[in-house]
C-alpha cells in the first residue's frame, strides 16, 4: 500500500514510514513520513460510507467557499495527487485520501475543564456561522438520516419484533424506559415543521476530538468533515452535550461516575452561542437542552437496537457491552432530565442578556 500511495503523490517510497495513528472506530488513520514532512493518511470505511466519493466532493465545496469567503480560517483540505485528485482508489485496498499535518496541533479525547468544552463549542458553532451563506443544496448526504430519530425508533420496534428474544427479555427496563420517553420524538417531529428551525452546514459529529487546539489550549478548526451535511443545530448542540457533560464517556460501566456537570453546559452554552447567537432564532435557543435530550435518547436507542439485534453494527467487546452502554445512557439521560429546569434557566437568561446588549 505505502509503494502505491507514495508514487500517486510523488513521494520516493524508500524515505518514508507509515504507522497506525489515533483511535478512531470508523476510518483508519496513519502518519506518513517523508523527507521529515509529516502527513496524515486515511483509509475510507466504505462500509460504513458506501459512496467515498460524495465526502469528497463536500470537503472540496466547502474549501472553495472558506479559501473564497474566509481565507484565514483554517480548514484542513485533501493534499492533491499528481493528478490532482483528492481522493484515490487503489484495487483491492480501498478509498484513501491525505491531510497535511498540522503542527504543533493537539487533540483531546476527553473533556477534562470548562474552558476545553467551551473552545470545542466555540469551533463547531464558527463552523457553521462561516457557512451560514453556503448553499446546503451542494451538500451531499453521506450518511442517509444519520440524525433521524423517529427512523432510529422505528429500527427499535422492529428489533423487538425480530430480535434475539432472550436479550428481549432481559432488558425489559430498558426497552420500558425508551417508550416512556417517547415524547422526545414527538418534539423532534414538531422541529421538522417549525419555519424558526433552519437547516444549515452542520458536522453531525462534534466530539472533543474532532477539534485541533493549539498548545495553549485555544481552539484552531474542527476536522473529520465525513459526516457534514445539512442538519438542524440539535444535532451537534446535542452531541456535545452527550459527550462533554460527563467526567465519564458511554463505555463506563460503573453509573455512579456518570454526572451532568452544569458548568460544562455553561461552557458550551457560552462557546456554542458566542459564534451562533445571531445566526439561530430565540426559538431554536430555546431548545439547547432538548438538544441534549434528543442526542442521548437516540444513542440510547440504537444501542439497545444493536443489542437486541445480536451486535451486529457496534460489535461488543464482551456480553452485553451494547446494553451497558445503552443504560449508560439512559442513566445519563435520566440526570439531564432531573437538571432540565436549571439548565434551561441558564439558557434563557443568555437569551435575555444578548436581547439587553443589542
Amino acid at each position: 500500500m505505502l509503494g502505491s500511495i507514495a508514487k500517486l503523490y510523488g513521494l520516493p517510497e524508500n524515505e518514508c514510514s507509515l504507522k497506525l495513528f489515533g483511535n478512531g472506530l470508523i476510518n483508519r488513520t496513519w502518519i506518513l513520513e517523508c523527507h521529515g514532512k509529516k502527513f496524515i493518511l486515511q483509509k475510507i470505511n466504505d462500509t460504513i460510507f458506501t459512496s467515498p466519493g460524495m465526502i469528497a466532493e463536500n470537503l472540496h465545496h466547502l474549501n472553495l467557499f472558506l479559501k473564497e469567503y474566509f481565507p484565514g480560517y483554517l480548514f484542513v483540505s485533501p493534499v492533491v495527487t499528481l493528478k490532482n485528485e483528492e481522493m484515490v482508489f487503489l484495487p483491492g485496498e480501498g478509498y484513501f485520501r491525505m491531510f497535511n499535518f498540522v503542527k504543533s496541533a493537539v487533540t483531546f479525547d476527553t473533556v477534562n475543564n470548562a474552558s476545553i468544552a467551551f473552545e470545542g463549542a466555540r469551533q463547531f458553532g464558527k463552523f457553521t456561522k462561516l457557512l451560514a451563506g453556503f448553499d446546503t443544496k451542494k451538500l451531499n448526504i453521506t450518511l442517509p438520516d444519520f440524525h433521524n430519530l423517529t427512523l432510529r425508533y422505528k429500527q427499535f420496534e422492529l428489533a423487538l419484533e425480530n430480535g434475539n428474544e432472550e436479550r428481549i427479555e432481559a432488558c425489559h427496563s430498558a426497552i420500558d424506559y425508551i417508550k416512556e420517553q417517547k415524547n422526545i420524538i414527538d418534539i423532534f417531529n414538531q422541529i421538522q415543521t417549525n419555519e424558526h428551525f433552519k437547516k444549515r452546514v452542520t458536522h453531525h459529529d462534534t466530539k472533543i476530538s474532532n477539534v485541533l487546539f493549539d498548545k495553549n489550549g485555544k481552539g484552531l478548526c474542527v476536522i473529520d468533515l465525513d459526516t457534514v451535511m445539512p442538519g438542524y443545530f440539535i444535532s451537534d448542540v446535542g452531541d456535545m452535550i452527550r459527550t462533554y457533560l460527563s467526567p465519564v464517556s458511554e463505555e463506563e460501566n460503573d453509573f455512579s461516575k456518570i454526572q451532568i456537570r452544569e458548568e460544562y453546559f455553561q461552557a458550551i452554552a457560552d462557546g456554542y452561542l458566542s459564534e451562533m447567537k445571531n445566526e439561530l432564532s430565540d426559538e431554536e435557543k430555546s431548545y439547547f437542552v432538548y438538544a441534549g435530550k434528543f442526542m442521548i435518547y437516540m444513542q440510547a436507542i440504537r444501542f439497545l437496537t444493536d443489542h437486541i439485534n445480536n451486535d451486529i453494527y457496534y460489535g461488543a467487546k464482551y456480553e452485553g457491552h451494547n446494553l451497558i452502554r445503552c443504560n449508560n445512557q439512559l442513566e445519563l439521560l435520566k440526570q439531564l432530565l432531573a437538571k432540565e429546569d436549571i439548565l434551561q434557566e441558564k439558557v434563557a437568561l443568555y437569551i435575555e442578556n444578548a436581547s439587553v446588549l443589542q
